[in-house]
């Protein structure tokens, strides 16, 4: 190794490389101050004993409630794959774009056709830079005919769609609104929701919506959620002051379902092939690395940012070059039990020992036996079946020093209770969302 940041593995593509030093985890002591926000469920998280939390959105983040010594994250994982769970999940600001002009604007911003979004119904939706790069990639909800929220990942995406229309000058608002979600997932979600806003939930179709009120709270239900179990979000209006209200009705009609409130289960992300952004990908990724050629339509007659550069890398795929270096792959591998979160990018080699990649989320699946995880090769290694290697630390590696041997695999490593429209559209024959 001639570089810390090992230059063994192909970062050209970037401007920005991943910073690849393996340091272990950090010894310090997460700031808590007035410019990171607390949601308002912040303080309902600590009383359900939350002990850590990272940002997110510029929110403090709930990251784990179970101890170690009592289980930990697999005790987490455990009640959402057996039973119910609560998630406080805030950080998923809701950015609003309202107006006569909402549809055309938003269908300006997203690659997928908005005009497709029924009035109570969402979508997946991407958004990229014009270099095709993704710069979020939230669940779209259209309330309304004029009215559409933004339920972001971890960018700020509302300056980015303010400092859009102060050009284009569209006839709409756009805002953040006091607005804050919880997820319910688990296989008893259904049953639970039920419970809680009436029999005509279990009608609600996957990514659709309904308004309600829960306790005289005015709430929006979504069949939406980070996992591959069934589940759904409750958005909670005037969250600042019925967080409280719609927090602990849910906690009271849960007892007789075991609800446990955890947080978001990245084990079972993974595991469902969903996508982190920000840790799998940014705005340096095009949606042709990362497994999400489907959120670019071969039919979207209307312009948006980042069409013709999309389009120019489709077409150079369609004539049997890959334009990138590198490509986002699922991997089984080996090694003791990963039931944490890495702090590092681990190395990828060959099974020559050439480095070549680097993992960007792992964990241990208890239904396959064995390790998994997303992460980052070279293009012409990228075929599943590939064998490989992964470099673990010495806290995860059988032996020190050795690394662990692995495949790569086809994603999602778990069959999802509702299939994301990447599986739809890959069991259809098709590349892209309809």
């Amino acid at each position: 190794m001639t570089h810390p940041n090992h230059p063994s593995v192909d970062q050209s593509d970037r401007v920005v490389p991943y910073n690849l030093r393996q340091s272990g985890r950090t010894p310090v002591q997460l700031l808590i101050s007035t410019r990171v926000r607390k949601s308002p469920f912040w303080h309902l998280s600590i009383e359900a004993g939350c002990w850590r939390a990272t940002t997110y959105n510029r929110i403090y983040h709930p990251r784990g409630y179970v101890k170690p010594e009592d289980g930990g994250m697999m005790a987490e994982y455990d009640a959402l794959v057996n039973r119910v769970t609560m998630w406080n999940v805030a950080v998923e600001r809701q950015i609003r774009v309202k107006g006569p002009d909402a549809e055309a604007f938003v269908n300006y911003v997203i690659t997928r056709d908005a005009t497709k979004i029924k009035p109570g119904n969402g979508k997946y939706a991407i958004l990229c830079n014009d270099k095709g790069g993704i710069l979020n990639d939230p669940v779209l909800l259209r309330l309304t005919e004029d009215e559409f929220w933004f339920s972001i990942s971890d960018s700020d995406l509302m300056l980015w769609l303010q400092g859009v229309n102060v050009g284009k000058k569209y006839d709409i608002a756009i805002d953040e609104i006091d607005v804050c979600p919880l997820q319910i997932q688990g296989p008893l979600s259904e049953n639970l929701m039920a419970k809680l806003a009436g029999e005509p939930v279990r009608d609600i179709p996957y990514y659709g919506l309904m308004e309600t009120t829960l306790e005289g709270v005015d709430i929006v239900i979504s069949q939406t959620g980070f996992t591959g179990e069934k589940g759904y979000e409750i958005y909670v209006r005037d969250a600042h002051q019925n967080a409280e209200i719609v927090w602990n009705a849910v906690l009271e009609a849960g007892e007789e379902f075991g609800l446990q409130v955890v947080a978001p289960a990245h084990h079972r992300r993974i595991a469902a092939g969903i996508l982190s952004w920000g840790q799998d990908m940014d705005f340096e990724t095009s949606p042709f690395q990362v497994n999400l050629s489907y959120q670019v339509p071969r039919n979207k007659q209307a312009d948006y940012i980042g069409k013709e550069e999309l389009e120019r890398q489709r077409a150079t795929i369609d004539g049997g070059n890959f334009p990138f270096k590198m490509r986002m792959v699922g991997l089984i591998f080996g090694g003791k039990q990963i039931t944490d979160y890495a702090p590092d990018f681990w190395l990828i080699a060959d099974t020559d020992g050439n480095d070549m990649g680097y993992i960007t989320s792992p964990w241990w699946s208890p239904e396959l036996n064995t390790n998994i995880a997303l992460g980052w090769v070279p293009s012409n290694c990228s075929e599943v079946g590939t064998k490989l290697l992964v470099r673990l630390p010495d806290e995860y590696s059988e032996s020190s020093g050795v690394p662990a041997e692995g495949e790569i695999v086809d994603v999602p490593f778990r069959e999802s209770v509702n299939p994301n429209i990447r599986e739809v559209a890959k069991a259809k024959g098709l590349d892209y969302a309809e």
